[in-house]
């Protein structure tokens, strides 16, 4: 059995991004500018450890950007591999992003937060390359768009992996505790990872480790 992908999110440093690595993550998370939600860091930053991860290890630029060009001259300032977008992005944005960036993969996150997410994730499923389910409100005045450390429904999480044609990954609130039960209940194709593996804003090696091992590895 094929151990689940691990990605690591909100890293602020080069050294975190290789101590994510050295524990066994298949992909970093890099924050870039966001209404709200902690692990922002520069796109100068974003781009130097971009540049610095080994292959095959992907490289997410978090981007709350909502145009086909904003996202595109996100990903010009920081040549990432892979492109997370946090906010919804209409279809004709998607086909005009695929023609600017053909060869960059593109992960959709889908905020759970009722049955409605469900249609939402099967339709960006038909445009997405992977989902992301996260535990975000962007219905609020100030958008929560990841990062709040918060569960969201398993079940309906469930219903989407069920139903995607696509890769699925689950974040929301993971850590060393319940990580093993999420991976069970959901069966996504990864999992993401952020406050659950750090003290006071930082990776913690001892909470890796556990989360790692809880995990499977």
């Amino acid at each position: 059995m094929n151990k689940i992908r691990i990605k690591v999110c909100c890293i602020s440093s080069l050294q975190e991004a290789m101590q994510a690595i050295e524990f066994g993550a298949s992909a970093l998370g890099l924050v870039g500018a966001m209404p709200s939600g902690p692990g922002v860091i520069s796109d100068e930053l974003i781009r130097e450890i971009a540049a610095a991860i080994p292959p095959p290890i992907a490289s997410f630029l978090l981007s709350s950007e909502v145009t086909s060009l904003g996202i595109e001259r996100h990903y010009q300032r920081t040549f990432p591999n892979t492109i997370q977008l946090v906010d919804h992005l209409p279809s004709k944005e998607y086909a005009l992003l695929r023609k600017a960036l053909p060869s960059i993969r593109l992960v959709q996150v889908i905020h759970v937060l009722d049955e409605k997410s469900i249609d939402e994730a099967m339709e960006a499923s038909e445009l997405a390359d992977a989902l992301l389910l996260d535990s975000g409100n962007p219905r609020l005045a100030v958008k929560e768009l990841g990062g709040t450390g918060r569960t969201h429904n398993w079940q309906l999480s469930r219903s989407i992996v069920e139903q995607s044609r696509k890769p699925v990954f689950l974040a929301g609130g993971l850590n060393p505790g319940n990580v093993a039960e999420a991976i069970e209940r959901v069966q996504p194709f990864g999992i993401d990872v952020c406050s659950g593996v750090r003290t006071e804003g930082n990776l913690d090696p001892v909470k890796l480790e556990a989360f790692f091992k809880a995990a499977g590895y």
